[in-house]
């Protein structure tokens, strides 16, 4: 027999069996078999499991703040930080909407190949999904609003950048990623707009320091991007959309992605010299095995089947980016952390 909570009518074996989802859709993009329940249905609309890129830009603002001995507001802070976190959802839902809709999204689309499209597979509809879409962009203009009565205009600048410069990343008829933009899109998103934008909603100020601090982390975060647009560089050239890599060719796509790896941690270091990141910022060299296996990765094509374990693929390169931008930036949060304790 299977034991129940008292008054909750949930088995412990369910219990455990809801968390094993959970945990599946949050490391593979992927719903697990079986009946969707809300949370795991949720969890793979929003694409989740890349959603930790967004928590640490919010964790290097707040201990950046810290750090610099700013007055930090954890309120506003806490509050910023959802609202980048539930705009990446409102934005991944959209691209899943937009890219469906011009055409790009189909069947036989890598979209499809490493998670299924959330239409196509039947789970929703188009006017669930934009409903979804809808109700999320709703949440974050009242975060807006709220945050903008506290902090004053420039907290619709931060907010209305990141919104336009996201939705305009598939939505016709910018549509940044057909033309080579896309990269730079998430470059200025994932550095300035989110941390300088949850750093000044937390303190008030947005020191020009703090802007070339957010820097390196946004350029591991672009790698992700570059990766994934290399792995599907034989379907975007032949529909016509020219991401950076379709532009620049596999080979030469790889070699400026190594260089961004480079500049992660030669930025590091010169922050650190220039006193703009603690000390401790230099725990991000032990992320070089990490580094080092996924240099080894871009240094050759992309194979013609994954050599290990992938629920992700056709997306190589981008798996092998990810891997690098989770333990690089958590040893970067750690070093934070441990330069807001000591003070240096």
């Amino acid at each position: 027999m299977t034991d129940v909570a008292a008054g909750s009518g949930v088995s412990r074996d369910e219990r455990g069996g809801l968390l094993r989802n959970w945990k599946y859709v949050l490391t593979t993009t992927n719903p697990p078999s079986g009946r969707l329940d809300p949370v795991s249905k949720w969890l793979y609309l929003t694409r989740a499991g890349v959603l930790p890129m967004t928590l640490v830009a919010a964790a290097v603002a707040g201990l950046l703040a810290v750090f610099r001995g700013a007055h930090v507001s954890w309120e506003w802070f806490a509050l910023a930080a959802i609202g980048i976190v539930l705009a990446h959802m409102a934005n991944n839902l959209m691209n899943d909407l937009f890219d469906l809709q011009v055409g790009t999204d189909r069947d036989d689309y890598p979209r499809n190949l490493y998670s299924p499209h959330p239409v196509l597979s039947g789970v929703i509809t188009r006017k669930g999904l934009a409903a979804c879409a809808l109700t999320v962009n709703a949440i974050c203009l009242a975060i807006m609003v709220v945050l903008t009565f506290a902090r004053g205009w420039p907290v619709i600048a931060f907010a209305l950048g990141g919104f336009l410069l996201s939705s305009a990343y598939t939505a016709p008829p910018l549509r940044l990623k057909k033309h080579g933009l896309g990269e730079a899109t998430v470059l200025v998103v994932w550095g300035p707009l989110m941390v300088g934008g949850v750093y000044y909603a937390a303190t008030g100020t947005i020191p020009g320091a703090v802007v070339l601090a957010s820097l390196p982390y946004a350029l591991l975060c672009t790698t992700v991007l570059m990766g994934k647009h290399i792995d599907k560089i034989p379907w975007d050239a032949a529909d016509g959309t020219r991401t950076l890599p379709v532009l620049l060719g596999e080979a030469q796509s790889r070699r400026v992605t190594q260089a961004m790896f480079v500049g992660f941690y030669v930025s590091v270091i010169a922050l650190v010299i220039a006193r703009v990141l603690p000390v401790a910022s230099v725990l991000v060299l032990l992320s070089l095995p990490v580094m080092r296996r996924t240099w080894m990765a871009y240094s050759e094509p992309k194979p013609a089947e994954s050599p290990v374990y992938n629920p992700v693929w056709p997306l190589w390169f981008a798996a092998m980016s990810f891997l690098v931008t989770r333990r690089a930036g958590g040893l970067l949060v750690l070093g934070l952390i441990l330069g807001a304790i000591l003070g240096r």
